[in-house]
């Protein structure tokens, strides 16, 4: 992963949805019935492949990575104070391990999740948080992106995870930005999955299942 990696993501303009008064649930996917047309695709390295498929009866996301690093992103405008939890499914099935995921050489991940509250015109407002399913970190974990400090990583999951085992997260996005970056964040402005394998020269691949938020 790259220091670049946001800034894509500046690019676009939101899509707003603080109209939604009432709603207890806002999907960022709609893999079932639309599969990959609301994501958009921003290459780093090369380009990890991400495909339709079926597990266990229900629609995910298939990424392979080989040397590569790819991500796809939904640009979405969430409000925290009415959504504040971000809901997913993930599994992994070629995991990556014994990296230094805290030096540029070993930025990889087998899976991530992440959400970005966007800057504007001031870039170094953007900040980030990435959700990652680590190769060499305990649970709990958190440390700043090898690349840069407006990005925290998270270690939802490790080694100590079923390789082939569905996992259901559910994070306070709200809260978490409060906690790791010291910011009463009210909009977030991205959601995106990947799986990179760009600085290590390795293979992974990983399952995506629907991600929204609910109250």
């Amino acid at each position: 992963m790259k220091c670049s990696d946001l800034k894509p993501l500046l690019l676009l303009l939101p899509i707003s949805l603080s109209s939604w008064a009432t709603v207890t649930q806002i999907p960022v996917s709609h893999i079932a019935n639309q599969g990959l047309a609301l994501w958009e695709e921003h290459s780093f390295k090369g380009r990890t492949e991400y495909r339709l498929t079926q597990l266990d009866g229900e629609a995910v996301i298939h990424a392979q990575s080989n040397s590569s690093a790819s991500g796809l992103f939904r640009k979405i405008r969430i409000d925290l104070n009415e959504t504040p939890y971000l809901n997913w499914q993930w599994q992994l099935e070629k995991g990556l391990v014994g990296l230094d995921e805290r030096s540029k050489q070993g930025d990889d991940y087998s899976a991530r999740v992440y959400v970005i509250r966007e800057g504007g015109l001031l870039p170094w407002r953007t900040k980030a948080l990435n959700y990652v399913w680590s190769g060499s970190e305990p649970i709990g974990s958190v440390w700043p992106n090898a690349f840069t400090d407006r990005s925290q990583m998270i270690a939802l999951r490790s080694t100590e995870d079923d390789t082939g085992k569905m996992y259901a997260e559910k994070r306070n996005i709200k809260a978490d930005f409060t906690r790791y970056f010291g910011e009463d964040v009210r909009y977030v402005d991205v959601v995106a999955i990947m799986t990179d394998t760009d600085n290590s020269g390795l293979q992974a691949s990983a399952y995506y299942g629907e991600l929204y938020f609910t109250p």
